[in-house]
């Protein structure tokens, strides 16, 4: 597929899939991200579900290992390009369904809610490689909660030609649509064990929030 119409089907308004990454080696937490039961269930499969009502299909990015240890009700997509990371895996998406877009979502998003999602949706421009956030905490494009157009897959193979293998640094060299979170709090991301203590004790916060 050329270039050309790559661009052709990401002008149409390609139909939005979801990938949540959870093929990563939690090494700072000390423990597995994915399956973490923050929310009743494995988060993994939280974010999953979440995804479900924006997306068309939605996969779990993990190693080749993880395949069969994750639930039969959720469909896998193996990571094809090993030691990129979450670069590898919206390559790896692009690589079962080029002309699909992308809404790529890390798995150590706890306080995620889906009015930050519907809100990225809603606003997403598929005119421009890629729609995402601002990061409440650098002010630099969040490349791990972000929607990829089909033609930001070429886009992501130059950047990997010249040695880039960083979704962030691909946002930011690129042409994309950069928005304000609603509610920063649901970017918190959470990669160490006090982070994660952090987070259990907002999302106790809310629920007695909600009950009262």
């Amino acid at each position: 597929m050329t270039l050309k119409e790559i661009k052709d089907l990401s002008d149409k308004r390609a139909i939005l899939n979801g990938l949540v990454l959870a093929g990563g080696k939690s090494v700072r937490m000390g423990r597995d991200k994915a399956s973490i039961n923050w929310h009743g269930k494995e988060q993994q499969y939280y974010i999953a579900d979440m995804l479900q009502e924006f997306c068309n299909e939605v996969f779990i990015s993990c190693r080749k290992g993880q395949v069969e240890m994750l639930d039969d009700g959720y469909k896998s997509l193996p990571d094809t390009r090993s030691g990129l990371g979450p670069y590898g895996a919206i390559l790896s998406a692009f690589e079962k369904n080029i002309e699909s877009a992308w809404l790529v979502l890390a798995c150590d998003l706890p306080l995620l809610n889906t009015s930050t999602l519907s809100y990225l949706v809603k606003n997403r421009n598929h005119n421009t490689i890629a729609t995402t956030f601002q990061s409440p905490y650098d002010a630099l494009p969040e490349p791990l909660i972000t929607i990829w157009e089909p033609h930001s897959y070429p886009a992501l193979l130059s950047f990997l030609s010249q040695g880039i293998s960083c979704p962030r640094k691909a946002l930011i060299n690129s042409d994309v649509t950069i928005l304000q979170v609603p509610d920063s709090q649901t970017l918190m991301n959470v990669n160490t064990p006090g982070e994660a203590q952090e987070a259990e004790r907002i999302i106790n916060q809310l629920k007695m929030q909600h009950a009262g």
